[in-house]
């Protein structure tokens, strides 16, 4: 059977069942597992890290919206978990689906949009034409504004996808160079394999900003509507 280099972000199966949920459902029992141990260094650092990272977010946001703090977090967190997963061998990253990161971003989107119809609908409303605008330009800009605001979930959730996907290619095709070149240029091989080292590095702080980027694009997003 012949394999492409993007077989590797098929989904999982076994037996025939897929194994999306319960590639979705490890970094979860993993994080509870972690949390019922004795308070230590790790976890210290680990509460400082997302603590500090949730109040650089919230900063923007006035006081009404600091009550989604904990969903943001918990979002921000499981795509840390999933992003970083699949630089583990025989592993799967779930988040290199883009059915997995539209039904993430969507909700999520549509949470903000929501929350602004329902607490402030003309402002909300008032965002889809500026302050100014000639009137024969309304009937465009308007279009132009609804249009961009649908595109948004979008961007989300593509934005995501390739990152991921470019930097798991990436990745295949560097260590499918060094495989080869091992029995001809052995010290080609060597320095391909500590750019190799780097590229995963890189793509470890990938995986990071990318959830990052994710989630404080949505507080932008709830800012507009609160």
């Amino acid at each position: 059977m012949t394999l492409s280099f993007f077989d590797q972000f098929n989904i999982p199966s076994l037996l025939g069942i897929s194994l999306m949920i319960p590639a979705m459902l490890f970094p979860t029992t993993l994080w509870l597992t972690t949390s019922r141990l004795i308070q230590n260094r790790h976890s210290t650092i680990q509460s400082s890290l997302v603590f500090n990272m949730m109040k650089q977010m919230m900063l923007p946001i006035n006081t009404k919206g600091h009550k989604w703090t904990s969903t943001f977090m918990a979002l921000l967190l499981l795509l840390i978990f999933l992003n970083t997963l699949g630089l583990l061998p025989y592993t799967f990253t779930p988040t290199t689906q883009l059915s997995m990161n539209m039904a993430l971003a969507v909700p999520a989107w549509l949470m903000t949009i929501l929350t602004g119809l329902r607490n402030q609908p003309t402002a909300a409303l008032g965002h889809l034409l500026p302050e100014g605008t000639p009137t024969p330009l309304i009937p465009m800009l308007v279009l132009i504004e609804t249009t961009s605001l649908f595109i948004r979930p979008i961007a989300l959730g593509v934005r995501l996808t390739a990152n991921l996907t470019a930097g798991h290619l990436l990745i295949q095709l560097t260590s499918t160079a060094i495989v080869s070149l091992i029995p001809t240029m052995a010290l080609t091989a060597m320095t391909t394999f500590i750019i190799l080292i780097l590229l995963t590095c890189l793509e470890m702080a990938v995986a990071l900003i990318q959830a990052y980027v994710f989630v404080l694009l949505l507080t932008l997003y709830l800012q507009e509507n609160i």
